[in-house]
């Protein structure tokens, strides 16, 4: 891969990391939804795993209808592992919480948008 092909990666994932991030911090948990292909796994410990939009999405309003708002992330790092695909890690904190993203691998589509396939993380205490 080449420099540019690299930088097209990263922009990508860093915009599509973004749009997740403001539709949880709008308190959309349909946007946040949208911003995972149909079948992907959520990995969310301690709260379990959640298998495609629809339980993605029921997970994140939950945590939206509990309070919890206010994401960030601290320290991102975004390896790109081929023309099409990257993997984000960062600690993160929010207002009731925070933790450690181990596995966001982000997947450029066939229409050219990017989507979550695999999101493990984790709170810390």
């Amino acid at each position: 891969m080449n420099q540019v092909e690299t930088t097209i990666v990263l922009d990508a994932i860093k915009a599509a990391s973004k749009k997740w991030k403001n539709a949880f911090n709008s308190g959309d948990a349909a946007g946040c939804a949208l911003q995972y292909e149909e079948d992907a796994v959520m990995n969310a410990k301690p709260f379990g795993t959640y298998t495609g939009a629809v339980e993605i999405q029921a997970f994140w309003q939950k945590l939206i209808d509990d309070g919890f708002s206010d994401v960030d992330y601290i320290e991102p790092n975004i390896k790109v592992i081929d023309a099409k695909s990257g993997l984000l890690t960062s600690r993160w904190k929010m207002n009731n919480a925070h933790g450690i993203i181990t596995n966001e691998l982000w997947v450029i589509q066939s229409d050219g948008t990017v989507k979550l396939r695999e999101d493990d993380f984790e709170v810390q205490d």
